[in-house]
């Protein structure tokens, strides 16, 4: 559905709409402050906003072994909110990250009966690919795809050549198996390594993606380096550049920038938010111990403030607040 607005005619703060659902255009009254105009085009404060929320990310880097029991209960209660997605897990060396390594367990204690949300899963290779395959109750798989060379050799042990390859082969497997594969662009806004970076270099990855069939696309700010400004613009340029394709916000960030990062993010026209309840979990490489993942309940207070109507469960995600202090300050 596309809004436009009426040239001049205002009644007090209300404006003239007119909805091109049919022919002729249908007019309405919307109030102007729930609206963004831009060139005689305007996006309503109803407009579908996604949430993922990202328990995996909060506690893949505890040292202690979380019980599979309480990781179970934990995740089985975000499920009740109303999150779009929830990314619950990742099939993944148990060397490289232990505490994931009950994913499956888990994953055969989640009620999914009653919930909308979706289940995400992140892989790093084929294998870890072929593994999640084998569940039908996920429906994305995310692979992490570094425009830092430096980065993506640490992170799964190939260049990013062969990690441009292992997405193809996971495409490949998801559209052949009734799934979605999401990748997410780390160190998307910089790095610390000194590699190249650019918003022209985000183009070049975007563009081979899109080669790839790849739909969804997070931004992934990795460090937690990124500013307003940045945010903004390279959603803005992404999203104009390739509209057939879902950009999504992986930030990282210090707790009184996150309001800030949330609005430039809608500013650049992005509509898809990661994010970790309290903010736990992060990027271990961060320089400041203070950035941590986006606190979602700071983002909910953010996007409602803006207009837009969520439609989460209050009462839900005031339990699962009350478990997160539980589970990540036993």
């Amino acid at each position: 559905m596309i809004i436009y607005s009426s040239a001049n005619r205002k009644e007090n703060n209300w404006t003239l709409f007119q909805i091109e659902d049919s022919d002729p255009f249908t007019p309405i009254f919307c109030f102007q402050p729930y609206f963004n105009l831009s060139i005689n085009r305007c996006l309503v404060s109803w407009e579908m906003i996604k949430l993922i929320e990202c328990p995996r990310d909060a506690m893949q880097g505890i040292p202690e072994f979380i019980d599979t029991a309480i990781k179970a209960a934990y995740i089985n209660q975000l499920l009740e909110v109303g999150f779009d997605t929830i990314d619950f897990g990742s099939f993944v060396s148990p060397k490289a990250i232990p505490q994931m390594r009950d994913t499956a367990e888990v994953l055969s204690l989640l009620d999914l009966h009653q919930s909308k949300s979706k289940l995400l899963a992140i892989v790093a290779n084929v294998r870890g690919a072929d593994e999640a395959l084998h569940f039908e109750e996920i429906d994305f798989l995310g692979f992490p795809l570094s425009v830092s060379e430096t980065f993506q050799q640490r992170n799964t042990n190939a260049s990013i050549s062969e990690a441009l390859q292992t997405v193809e082969t996971i495409q490949n497997l998801c559209e052949a198996n009734r799934k979605k594969q999401v990748v997410y662009l780390s160190m998307g806004f910089g790095n610390p390594y000194g590699d190249p970076y650019s918003p022209e270099i985000i183009g070049e990855f975007v563009e081979k993606l899109a080669l790839l069939g790849i739909e969804t696309i997070s931004l992934s700010d990795t460090i937690g380096v990124a500013d307003a400004e940045l945010i903004s613009t390279l959603f803005e340029i992404q999203i104009q550049a390739f509209p057939q394709i879902e950009f999504g916000a992986h930030l990282h960030s210090r707790p009184e920038g996150i309001e800030e990062k949330v609005l430039a993010g809608l500013k650049g026209g992005c509509r898809r938010f990661d994010g970790a309840l309290k903010g736990f979990g992060g990027c271990p490489m961060a320089e400041d111990k203070l950035v941590g993942n986006m606190a979602t309940e700071v983002m909910i207070a953010t996007l409602e403030k803006s207009g837009y109507e969520l439609k989460l469960n209050k009462t839900e995600f005031s339990e699962a607040m009350k478990l997160a202090n539980f589970v990540f300050n036993p």
